[in-house]
């Protein structure tokens, strides 16, 4: 039995844990959104040169290593915070604030883009009904589930990624009877992960494509507060998103390219839906096409309430204001952050899609390589608990993710690098601020909440 908690206790201000494994895994893959990989066919197949599969293998085993970093801090460091907290740790508040500041980038924008994507789909799908209502239809009843805490949005976003990975596997199914039937053209399995019009090159600029699908597995660890024992299921989460995820990509894109064989698409865009189509006929392409644009409700669910406890916790810690960002509901969720990201979602009507985009793959693959930093400083600082031989092996996974995250970095659009580029210079002049001119140190949330926090892992009893 846990002892009450003094209201104006650095624990009371801690998020509540609700969550299990289970619901870690289903949040980031309801981020990750695997089904976007009948979207991404036509491109990443056209890149490659025909050989898609391979293209996200080399993405999988390239964002694993990020995620095998996050999954290190995420055990040693269990609050909530993502890159803003094991950044800050390990290479000074400074830093963490600027590597949370340039994540806010991917966490504030993704749940705009994912919801005004599903909304034009919606709206192509069904003209009848404005774009303006799509949007009001996903953001509202998002937003409501989320005020009302992280056990409804559990239940609802697991049911939805139940439903999205259900489409999938009908369209996989669908797929191989039109593979088995005779009626596909003949290929060679091989020719689908290497060809004539394949080189390293063109593999490393899809794989570059390709690692865009992957983002959100860090959202795993904005949820640290919120989950049981979250030591051994924030890190297993991390890695099994990323693990799942890139299984789904590559054998869902195997039968796709098995299907239509090379990279030569007279529409890469809707190359998927393409051949869906073609395997079961127009009638399921839009059927399935429906289900899964429901199914990807949970997407915006996920990113939404991930995104709103990275905002918390930095507010918590009082570098935004914290009677605005650091504010907690009845139901123990950050309800303002809740509402201001549904309205960024609102005016993301009037925003474009390509900028958007640009503005959340400049602060992920900076980020990224700030968390592997980090954790090769910690496997250093840490030497002492391992052989010499087992501390040189560990280094090398951050050491490949620093590199693996800086090349996708400078393949990112000029655009992202002026829009990004201003963001970081609004962080900085916002930094100044907090810490009168640098004079200060960066605000933080009283230390005994690392304290309270260990000795409450292992005690802490929540009332269902």
């Amino acid at each position: 039995m846990s002892t009450p908690t003094a209201p104006d206790s650095p624990l009371a201000r801690r998020l509540l844990p609700r969550l299990g494994l289970a619901g870690v895994i289903f949040f980031g893959l309801a981020y990750m959104a695997p089904g976007i990989v009948t979207s991404t066919f036509g491109v990443v197949s056209s890149e490659s040169g025909g050989v898609a599969p391979t293209a996200y293998l080399v993405a999988t085993i390239a964002m694993g290593l990020t995620a095998v970093s996050y999954a290190i801090l995420a055990r040693a460091y269990p609050n909530s915070g993502s890159s803003y907290t094991y950044v800050g740790k390990m290479l000074g508040r400074h830093m963490g604030f600027l590597a949370g500041w340039v994540i806010l980038l991917d966490y504030l924008f993704l749940p705009m883009v994912a919801w005004l994507i599903q909304s034009i789909y919606l709206n192509a799908q069904f003209p009848g009904i404005p774009l303006w209502v799509w949007v009001l239809i996903n953001i509202v009843p998002t937003t409501i589930i989320n005020l009302l805490g992280i056990k409804l949005a559990d239940r609802v976003n697991t049911w939805f990624t139940i439903v999205a990975m259900a489409s999938l596997v009908v369209t996989a199914a669908v797929i191989v009877a039109y593979l088995t039937s005779g009626s596909a053209p003949a290929s060679s399995p091989s020719e689908a992960f290497w060809n004539d019009n394949t080189s390293i090159l063109t593999i490393g600029g899809a794989a570059a494509v390709a690692a865009y699908s992957f983002l959100g597995f860090d959202a795993v660890s904005t949820l640290s507060e919120e989950t049981r024992n979250p030591r051994r299921n924030i890190p297993r989460g991390i890695i099994l998103v990323v693990l799942i995820g890139g299984t789904i990509f590559v054998s869902v894109s195997f039968l796709m390219q098995l299907m239509h064989p090379g990279g030569s698409f007279e529409n890469p865009d809707i190359a998927g839906y393409t051949l869906q189509v073609t395997a079961g006929g127009q009638t399921f392409a839009n059927v399935n096409n429906v289900i899964a644009l429901i199914a990807a409700f949970g997407s915006g669910l996920a990113i939404q309430a991930t995104s709103s406890r990275l905002l918390y916790v930095i507010g918590r810690d009082g570098v935004l204001p914290r009677t605005v960002f650091g504010r907690l509901n009845a139901f123990r969720v950050p309800w303002v952050n809740i509402l201001i990201i549904a309205a960024i979602g609102l005016i993301g009507m009037l925003l474009d899609i390509a900028q958007a985009t640009a503005l959340i793959n400049f602060g992920a693959f900076l980020a990224f390589a700030l968390v592997n930093v980090s954790c090769f400083v910690w496997i250093r600082r840490t030497r002492d608990r391992r052989s010499t031989t087992a501390t040189t092996l560990l280094s090398v996974v951050p050491i490949l993710g620093v590199a693996v995250d800086l090349f996708l970095f400078s393949q990112l659009h000029d655009t992202a690098f002026v829009l990004g580029g201003a963001w970081l210079v609004l962080g900085i002049i916002v930094l100044a601020v907090a810490t009168r001119g640098f004079r200060r140190p960066v605000p933080k949330l009283d230390e005994e909440l690392d304290s309270e926090v260990n000795a409450a892992d292992e005690e802490v009893t929540v009332t269902p």
